[in-house]
């Protein structure tokens, strides 16, 4: 199976185009320019050093989330386009869950998060069972002393292993610092390019059989973005 994978949750993006188990081609969003000026050109040459044309494809992967109002919004329109044009299948995965997937092979409770900004994370807990993720935690987006109890709550003295994109936002924390000395808990530094492991979770879902529907499919940004909060609240005063 081709696969094309899109991650646009936060600046730290990627794209990948995968072939069965090997990655054919990647690109890394590794600066400041706007996804709506990036992903394409990315996407061209990742297809592009993959020998691959676009109606070739045969499975859409795509980050939902969470993450930033944007740049989820240019990720998800674009796939939803490349969906109806080419008529390809699509999958719609969670980036938390992405990430959890990394360090499955070796747990049994994951805790994922990285930054949300305003002092926040964005943060969600899983079981494996029988290799496969079980969601212990919903995605939220939380201050990182209160994930942290969360997960604890949930563990108890089982081990847990956190993956993060920001692993300084938990290992600051007293409460970790008492998990890893009683339950022996380890932080594990996630790598920046997701769109691999996004690419995998949907081909696990292709071969069951569950797809997205491209017209329902949406982001999870946990939280409001800043301009609806705005307008909100701007609505609300002229009431």
């Amino acid at each position: 199976m081709i696969t094309l994978a899109i991650d646009t949750s936060e600046a730290r993006g990627s794209v990948a185009v995968l072939r069965g188990p090997e990655i054919l081609s990647r690109r890394t969003h590794a600066d400041r320019s706007e996804y709506s000026a990036w992903l394409l050109p990315a996407v061209g040459e990742a297809l592009g050093e993959a020998q691959i044309q676009i109606e070739n494809v045969e499975l859409l992967a795509v980050s939902t989330g969470p993450g930033s109002f944007t740049g989820l919004r240019v990720g998800l329109t674009t796939v939803k386009a490349w969906a109806e044009v080419y008529q390809m299948p699509v999958v719609g995965v969670s980036r938390l869950r992405a990430m959890a997937h990394l360090v499955k092979d070796n747990a049994s409770l994951i805790a994922a998060c990285y930054d949300a900004q305003r002092g926040q994370l964005f943060g969600a807990a899983y079981a494996v069972d029988d290799g496969e993720l079980q969601t212990i935690l919903e995605e939220r987006v939380i201050a990182p002393g209160e994930f942290l109890e969360l997960v604890d709550s949930r563990a108890g003295k089982r081990a847990v292993t956190w993956i993060s994109l920001d692993p300084e936002l938990v290992e600051k924390q007293e409460g970790l610092l008492q998990r890893k000395r009683n339950s022996g808990d380890r932080v594990e530094q996630c790598p920046l390019e997701l769109a691999p492991s996004i690419a995998r979770l949907a081909e696990e879902s292709a071969a069951r059989g569950e797809f997205s529907d491209p017209v329902a499919l949406d982001a999870n940004y946990v939280r409001r973005s800043d301009a609806e909060i705005f307008w909100k609240g701007t609505s609300a005063g002229v009431r």
